[in-house]
């Protein structure tokens, strides 16, 4: 088991981590410390305890709005649009013959027409 030395708010504080989670560890608590920095410089030293409650608390809650945004883009992902209406397919043969048809019928009207 490897150990590391992270400082946050310049206290340093010795943590025991598996063998290759070192840099991890260190990137982390690099985040951590910032956080609390931002802390310290909206609401000033406010005890150790206290700022890494509050520090962890607005870590989870970022964590809690990006876990709720994955869900939102995997759900979103799972939603298969609909397919457009299928054309129907266009018998050439057929439609010929319709407007024959019909073209037979408006002569047909149309002499009926002519001869009134």
């Amino acid at each position: 088991m490897a150990r590391v030395s992270i400082t946050i708010n310049a206290n340093t504080y010795d943590i025991a981590c598996p063998d290759g989670e070192e840099q991890n560890i260190l990137d982390l608590a690099d985040g951590l410390n910032a956080k609390v920095a931002e802390l310290v410089g909206a609401i000033g030293q406010a005890g150790e305890a206290r700022l890494l409650a509050m520090a962890g608390l607005l870590m989870a809650d970022e964590m809690a709005e990006v876990k709720s945004e994955v869900e939102r883009l995997r759900a979103e992902a799972l939603v298969v649009p609909e397919p457009a209406p299928a054309t129907p397919a266009i018998d050439e043969n057929r439609l010929a013959d319709v407007l024959d048809a019909l073209a037979a019928r408006m002569e047909s009207i149309a002499d009926r027409v002519e001869n009134a």
